[in-house]
């Protein structure tokens, strides 16, 4: 008789042994749209499929399409390295460009600044090898005024849709999911803005979705750098001649200061990020796609204020996280109320959407009306130690505002949580010696340097 071995909770596989990761090569079919994109870690090998919707009608530049697709699999290699996180990254099938060169080290090293925090990795010592590659030669530059807009169904997104419209000869929606599914909480607010949508989908390699029970090392990765890659690509092969983006001043503001280096949830959708990925566009196919945020220098106290103006989305609108869930069987129809993403958006609309309408929005479930939410709220107006919640939440001076901005409305006096919170920001601000008056006028105006062409500039910035 033969004894059974004991079962074990141990995974096989060992992060901290594994010395490299490896890109291993791509290859992409245009009459089905599918790029497979290869990458291998150890002993293991990943393979991520990306299928563009428009591909089998274009008729673009073969080399240009390349140059794109390498982007797009450079970026997405980073969602197979995390299971791992070793201190060598291996190209093995081509060379980078100086500036592609440039992002790819800022990309792994700050776009997974959360993730090396939150796992106590220290991936300064990053080395990537990879062959040198010239720049593309110039080529003639692409203006059509036809333009590509990633969008997610939250606010952000459909004030850039709307302020774009009288500055485009033709606008698309660029949306991404899931393999064989899609976000209602995009399709309702796409529906709104009666453009038409350009997909594209992502299939990650099923290891990667099974991360925690393999024993890979997981957390946040750089979302954003990825869908642009996409995003760039989609545009390329559709003719247009812009991304533009919904990524506003705060974005480049960061959670936490490590040893001198910022730490931001949201670094993918930074002024610094941008700018890499556009040095990098300018040497693949220079002058071919622009990139860049329309929000960029702006508050979301500016875009919130706009927001209110777009009454058609208040009902279909959605940035709760939980309504974005891989699994359709975990994904909320409605706000959760109950989440730092919630709070955020309760708290910038407060000033300008009545206590009726967010109570509504929220189902009965607002959090500025949960007295359970206080902590929070206080953590995101800078009240306490903690640090800012590592999710798209907004800056500590665009929280303070909307609190100050929302407790002068009469149908919030009876508020027990906002007059509170309002009194302590007040007080802190004329204690640093802040004029409110110009604290909060500051707010409403551009903040920050942008790229964005002038054929494309909002109102805001043409005055």
């Amino acid at each position: 008789m033969t004894q059974t071995e004991p079962a074990t909770n141990t995974p096989v596989f060992q992060p901290e042994k594994i010395d490299s990761f490896h890109y291993s090569g791509y290859e992409f079919d245009l009459a089905s749209g599918l790029l497979r994109c290869h990458y291998t870690l150890g002993d293991l090998s990943f393979e991520e499929q990306i299928t563009f919707s428009n591909a089998s009608t274009s008729d673009v530049d073969p080399e240009l399409l390349d140059r794109a697709l390498w982007l797009v699999y450079l970026l997405a290699g980073i969602s197979y390295y995390k299971a791992a996180a070793p201190l060598t990254i291996v190209v093995d099938c081509g060379g980078l460009t100086p500036a592609e060169r440039r992002l790819l080290e800022a990309f792994y090293l700050n776009g997974l600044g959360e993730y090396s925090y939150q796992n106590n990795l220290d991936l300064s010592g990053l080395t990537i090898v990879a062959a040198h590659r010239d720049p593309s030669p110039e080529r003639p530059r692409v203006v059509n005024r036809r333009a590509l807009i990633p969008f997610g169904g939250g606010l952000d997104s459909i004030v850039t849709v709307e302020g774009m419209r009288d500055k485009v000869e033709d606008a698309a929606l660029f949306v991404v999911s899931k393999q064989g599914d899609r976000f209602d909480a995009i399709e309702e607010a796409a529906k709104i803005t009666g453009l038409g949508v350009v997909r594209a989908e992502r299939r990650l390699d099923d290891q990667i979705l099974r991360s925690r029970q393999l024993g890979f090392r997981n957390g946040h990765v750089p979302v954003t750098g990825i869908l642009s890659a996409i995003a760039v690509t989609s545009a390329i092969l559709d003719g247009r001649d812009a991304v533009v983006m919904s990524n506003e001043w705060s974005a480049s503001s960061g959670n936490v200061e490590v040893d001198g280096r910022t730490i931001n949830h949201q670094w993918s959708k930074t002024l610094a990020f941008e700018d890499l990925l556009r040095d990098a566009l300018d040497e693949a196919f220079p002058g071919q796609v622009d990139y860049f945020s329309w929000l960029r220098p702006f508050s979301e106290v500016w875009i919130a204020k706009r927001f209110a103006e777009l009454i058609d989305y208040h009902p279909v609108f959605r940035s709760c996280n939980r309504a974005f869930h891989i699994d359709r069987a975990h994904r909320l129809d409605h706000w959760c109320g109950e989440c730092d993403k919630c709070d955020f958006i309760d708290l910038i609309l407060s000033p300008y959407l009545g206590a009726d309408e967010l109570a509504g929005v929220f189902d009965g479930n607002e959090p500025l009306g949960n007295p359970d939410r206080v902590g929070q709220f206080r953590t995101l107006l800078g009240l306490t130690d903690d640090i800012k919640p590592f999710e798209c939440v907004g800056d500590v001076d665009e929280c303070r505002a909307a609190i100050l901005l929302a407790a002068r409305r009469s149908d919030r006096a009876s508020n027990t949580i906002i007059s509170p919170l309002a009194d302590q920001v007040r007080a802190l601000l004329t204690q640093q010696g802040e004029d409110i008056g110009r604290y909060l006028n500051g707010l409403l105006q551009p903040l920050s340097d942008h790229r964005i062409p002038d054929h494309y500039a909002p109102d805001d910035l043409l005055v």
